[in-house]
Parts: C-alpha cells; structure tokens; sequence
C-alpha cells in the first residue's frame, strides 16, 4: 500500500525514509500498516482445523452471579452433561456463571479426558481466572479475545448477564445472520434473553421500513432454563458426530 506526501500528494517511495515530524505522513504510514497487519489476520484465519476431537461449547455469562444462586448450580449441572458427553467447555474464565461452567467441567471429568478452557481480557479491575481451568488463554483487546471465541467454537449457550454478555450475544447472533458461522448452535437461556428478541421483533420487524429480516428471529434458540439447554446440545453433538465421521 502506498504512502501519501503531505506537501505533494504523490506516492512516497516505501524506502524513502520519514521524518517523525511530519506528523500526516507518519500517520499515512503506520495506518497503512495497521491494515496491512489486520489483512495479514485475516488471511490467516482462512485456515481452518481438521476435524476436531471433541465438540467445543462456549458458555456467556455474568461474573458477578454467586455460587448459592440457583442458576449457578443450573449452569454447572449444563457444563456436567456436556462433559460427560466428552465436550470441551469454553468461558471468559472468570467468576461467577464462568466459574460455575468450568466447575462443571472439571468436577465431571476425573479422568481429565476434555478440557475446561477460560479465554481472558486484561482489565484493570477484572478477577484472577477461576480455580476451574485447565487451559488458559489471555488477550488484550475484545476485538481478539471474541475472534478466538468464534474460532474454537462449535455451540454457544448465553445465560444471563450484563453488558459484556450481550456484546457476546449479539456478535454471534450477527456473525450467523450474514453467514460468517454456519450449523452452529446459539442458545439463549432465560426470560431476558427472550425478551431481547421480542425487543427486536417490536422495533426492527414490526415497523415500517424493517431494519432486520424477520428469519433473523429465529437465529437464537430461546428456552427457559438450562435442562432444556442441554436437551438442544446433545442433539448437536449428535449431529456434529455424524458430520465428523469419516
């Protein structure tokens, strides 16, 4: 990609050397490679694994949620069943409903035959990773840190949370809507997440113009609670089993 000459707005040779004082051809110069950077990404993630030896479910859900909470216990009995299936649980690695997935996890596998992963972000004010994860992984930006998500995904289940969780949420609602995932399971779990989806069949259906095509409401898979959660993911298990076959 070529660089611009502030005075002339010619081509600058790649070799020719910029003074740190021209401050519009240092910025021309390390955007140019910032997108050269990100290109070079997503180049690379064009690659994709072979088949994979476990199905991988990601978790979403609240870090503040205490483990005396019904719904603690509800999301790692879910976690348990996937385990025992031999599924591998993915998190954000913190507390809270994050926890009580990789607790889940481990607590199923004695013999240590799936994984229970946590995929961090550094924040300032964020928890130490929680006592239940076998593989760790940490980024710096959310940007990164939701990418690695899509990318080592097979299911995502969303319980409730806050505004972290419903970034999550959303981003995998959009990335099946224009199709950047596909035969990949995106369950919500609980009367908020249901409410959301009314919310935006109220105000991006039924109205005039649309703002969003009405099979887009039927990307989320709604349920109640997490049992029914489970009942969905055996069934895509299965279904992914038979994809896998050789």
């Amino acid at each position: 990609m070529s660089q611009f000459s502030s005075s002339d707005n010619l081509p600058r040779p790649a070799s020719e050397s910029v003074p740190v004082q021209n401050h519009e051809a240092t910025f021309d110069i390390i955007q140019a490679s910032v997108l050269g950077l990100w290109e070079v990404v997503n180049n690379l993630t064009r690659i994709r694994p072979t088949k994979r030896d476990r199905y991988r479910v990601t978790i979403f859900g609240s870090a503040r949620m205490q483990s005396e909470d019904a719904l603690y216990a509800g999301v790692r009995q879910l976690a348990s069943e996937l385990t025992l299936l031999g599924c591998d649980i993915i998190t954000g690695g913190g507390p809270g409903l994050m926890q009580a997935a990789n607790e889940g996890s481990v607590i199923a596998d004695p013999e240590d035959l799936t994984r229970s992963i946590g995929i961090r972000v550094a924040l300032e004010f964020e928890q130490a990773g929680n006592p239940f994860i076998e593989e760790m992984y940490s980024h710096r930006t959310f940007f990164s840190r939701l990418h690695h998500f899509v990318l080592i995904s097979d299911a995502f289940v969303v319980v409730p949370g806050g505004i972290g969780t419903s970034l999550e949420a959303l981003m995998i609602w959009q990335l099946l809507q224009v199709r950047k995932l596909h035969q990949t399971p995106l369950i919500f779990v609980g009367d908020m997440w249901a409410d959301l989806v009314s919310w935006v069949d109220r105000y991006m259906i039924q109205r005039a113009p649309a703002l969003a095509d009405p099979a887009d409401l039927s990307i989320p898979q709604c349920v109640t609670d997490c049992e029914a959660a489970i009942a969905l993911l055996k069934a895509s298990h299965a279904q992914w089993q038979q994809r896998s076959e050789p």
